[in-house]
Protein backbone atom coordinates (compact mmCIF):
# COMPACT_ATOMS: atom_id res chain seq x y z
CA UNK A 1 0.00 0.00 0.00
CA UNK A 2 1.09 3.61 -0.48
CA UNK A 3 -0.62 7.14 0.52
CA UNK A 4 -1.29 9.18 -2.87
CA UNK A 5 -3.14 12.30 -2.98
CA UNK A 6 -5.60 13.52 -5.49
CA UNK A 7 -7.21 16.78 -6.72
CA UNK A 8 -10.91 15.26 -7.28
CA UNK A 9 -13.51 18.14 -7.83
CA UNK A 10 -11.55 20.56 -6.65
CA UNK A 11 -10.66 19.16 -3.22
CA UNK A 12 -7.01 17.31 -2.07
CA UNK A 13 -7.90 13.57 -0.94
CA UNK A 14 -5.30 11.57 0.41
CA UNK A 15 -5.60 7.62 0.48
CA UNK A 16 -4.09 4.55 0.34
CA UNK A 17 -4.16 2.23 -2.35
CA UNK A 18 -2.00 -0.24 -4.37
CA UNK A 19 0.37 1.05 -7.62
CA UNK A 20 -2.27 -1.04 -9.95
CA UNK A 21 -5.47 -0.01 -8.58
CA UNK A 22 -7.58 2.06 -10.90
CA UNK A 23 -9.24 5.35 -10.28
CA UNK A 24 -12.15 3.72 -11.13
CA UNK A 25 -11.32 1.60 -7.85
CA UNK A 26 -10.46 4.16 -5.95
CA UNK A 27 -13.13 6.38 -6.48
CA UNK A 28 -15.28 4.22 -5.37
CA UNK A 29 -14.38 1.91 -3.10
CA UNK A 30 -11.95 4.26 -1.15
CA UNK A 31 -13.74 7.53 -1.75
CA UNK A 32 -17.32 6.61 -1.98
CA UNK A 33 -17.52 8.23 -5.30
CA UNK A 34 -19.74 5.95 -6.84
CA UNK A 35 -21.25 7.53 -9.65
CA UNK A 36 -18.59 6.36 -11.91
CA UNK A 37 -19.91 3.06 -13.06
CA UNK A 38 -17.89 -0.24 -13.50
CA UNK A 39 -19.26 -1.54 -16.82
CA UNK A 40 -17.11 -3.77 -19.29
CA UNK A 41 -13.92 -2.96 -17.34
CA UNK A 42 -11.56 -2.51 -20.27
CA UNK A 43 -12.03 0.23 -21.56
CA UNK A 44 -15.11 -0.24 -24.32
CA UNK A 45 -18.21 0.84 -22.65
CA UNK A 46 -17.47 4.37 -20.83
CA UNK A 47 -19.69 3.79 -17.98
CA UNK A 48 -16.58 4.58 -15.88
CA UNK A 49 -15.82 8.31 -17.99
CA UNK A 50 -14.76 11.01 -15.65
CA UNK A 51 -12.79 13.94 -16.97
CA UNK A 52 -9.18 14.47 -16.25
CA UNK A 53 -7.38 17.64 -17.19
CA UNK A 54 -10.53 18.92 -19.03
CA UNK A 55 -10.38 15.70 -21.46
CA UNK A 56 -12.58 12.69 -20.86
CA UNK A 57 -10.74 10.10 -19.57
CA UNK A 58 -12.01 5.77 -19.09
CA UNK A 59 -11.12 5.40 -15.22
CA UNK A 60 -11.26 1.35 -15.37
CA UNK A 61 -7.83 1.75 -17.88
CA UNK A 62 -6.37 4.74 -15.65
CA UNK A 63 -4.19 3.99 -13.00
CA UNK A 64 -4.90 6.36 -9.71
CA UNK A 65 -0.84 6.65 -8.95
CA UNK A 66 -0.81 8.65 -12.26
CA UNK A 67 -3.20 10.81 -11.73
CA UNK A 68 -1.67 12.59 -8.47
CA UNK A 69 -1.13 16.17 -10.48
CA UNK A 70 -4.00 16.26 -12.43
CA UNK A 71 -7.53 17.85 -11.90
CA UNK A 72 -10.20 15.10 -11.86
CA UNK A 73 -13.94 16.00 -12.38
CA UNK A 74 -16.97 12.68 -11.40
CA UNK A 75 -20.34 13.11 -12.12
CA UNK A 76 -20.74 14.30 -8.41
CA UNK A 77 -18.51 17.19 -9.00
CA UNK A 78 -20.71 18.73 -12.21
CA UNK A 79 -23.11 20.23 -9.88
CA UNK A 80 -26.39 21.29 -12.47
CA UNK A 81 -24.13 21.70 -15.63
CA UNK A 82 -26.24 22.66 -18.41
CA UNK A 83 -26.00 19.16 -20.27
CA UNK A 84 -27.04 17.47 -17.17
CA UNK A 85 -30.60 19.30 -17.18
CA UNK A 86 -30.45 18.84 -21.49
CA UNK A 87 -30.52 15.03 -20.59
CA UNK A 88 -33.68 15.01 -18.57
CA UNK A 89 -34.96 18.02 -20.46
CA UNK A 90 -34.95 15.37 -24.07
CA UNK A 91 -35.22 12.14 -21.75
CA UNK A 92 -31.59 10.84 -23.27
CA UNK A 93 -31.47 7.63 -20.60
CA UNK A 94 -33.91 4.73 -20.02
CA UNK A 95 -32.01 2.78 -17.06
CA UNK A 96 -29.48 5.27 -16.08
CA UNK A 97 -26.59 3.22 -15.64
CA UNK A 98 -24.71 4.81 -18.73
CA UNK A 99 -25.75 8.02 -18.13
CA UNK A 100 -22.93 9.67 -15.82
CA UNK A 101 -20.46 8.36 -18.11
CA UNK A 102 -22.55 9.56 -21.23
CA UNK A 103 -23.13 13.05 -19.40
CA UNK A 104 -19.45 13.44 -18.48
CA UNK A 105 -18.37 12.87 -22.22
CA UNK A 106 -20.83 15.43 -23.46
CA UNK A 107 -19.99 17.94 -20.80
CA UNK A 108 -16.39 17.55 -22.03
CA UNK A 109 -17.53 17.65 -25.21
CA UNK A 110 -19.63 20.74 -25.16
CA UNK A 111 -16.11 22.73 -23.07
CA UNK A 112 -13.79 21.23 -25.44
CA UNK A 113 -15.89 21.74 -28.92
CA UNK A 114 -18.40 24.69 -28.55
CA UNK A 115 -18.63 24.60 -32.44
CA UNK A 116 -19.18 21.04 -32.69
CA UNK A 117 -20.77 19.60 -36.26
CA UNK A 118 -22.72 16.33 -35.93
CA UNK A 119 -19.86 14.44 -37.21
CA UNK A 120 -17.76 15.62 -34.20
CA UNK A 121 -20.74 14.53 -31.92
CA UNK A 122 -21.45 10.91 -32.82
CA UNK A 123 -17.32 10.28 -32.96
CA UNK A 124 -17.68 11.75 -29.71
CA UNK A 125 -20.32 9.57 -28.60
CA UNK A 126 -18.91 6.60 -30.15
CA UNK A 127 -16.48 5.79 -26.73
CA UNK A 128 -19.86 5.56 -24.61
CA UNK A 129 -22.28 2.43 -25.21
CA UNK A 130 -26.05 2.88 -23.93
CA UNK A 131 -27.72 -0.58 -23.92
CA UNK A 132 -31.28 0.71 -23.60
CA UNK A 133 -31.73 3.49 -25.94
CA UNK A 134 -31.01 5.26 -28.90
CA UNK A 135 -28.58 7.57 -29.29
CA UNK A 136 -30.33 10.27 -30.87
CA UNK A 137 -31.96 12.05 -27.32
CA UNK A 138 -28.30 11.92 -26.61
CA UNK A 139 -27.59 13.68 -29.56
CA UNK A 140 -30.61 16.04 -29.38
CA UNK A 141 -29.36 16.78 -25.19
CA UNK A 142 -25.69 17.69 -26.83
CA UNK A 143 -27.08 20.10 -29.76
CA UNK A 144 -29.20 21.99 -27.35
CA UNK A 145 -26.37 22.92 -24.86
CA UNK A 146 -24.41 23.79 -28.36
CA UNK A 147 -27.24 26.13 -29.43
CA UNK A 148 -27.07 27.63 -25.87
CA UNK A 149 -23.49 28.37 -25.90
CA UNK A 150 -24.03 29.90 -29.33
CA UNK A 151 -26.66 32.53 -28.51
CA UNK A 152 -24.57 33.32 -25.16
Amino acid sequence: MMQIELTINGEKVKTACEPSDTLLYVLRNKLGLTGAKPGCLNGDCGACTVIIQGKPMKSCLTLAIEETQKEITTIEGLGGVPIQGAFVEHFAFQCGYCTPGFIMNAHALVQDQPEATDQIITEWLESNICRCTGYQEIKKAVKDVLSQIKRS
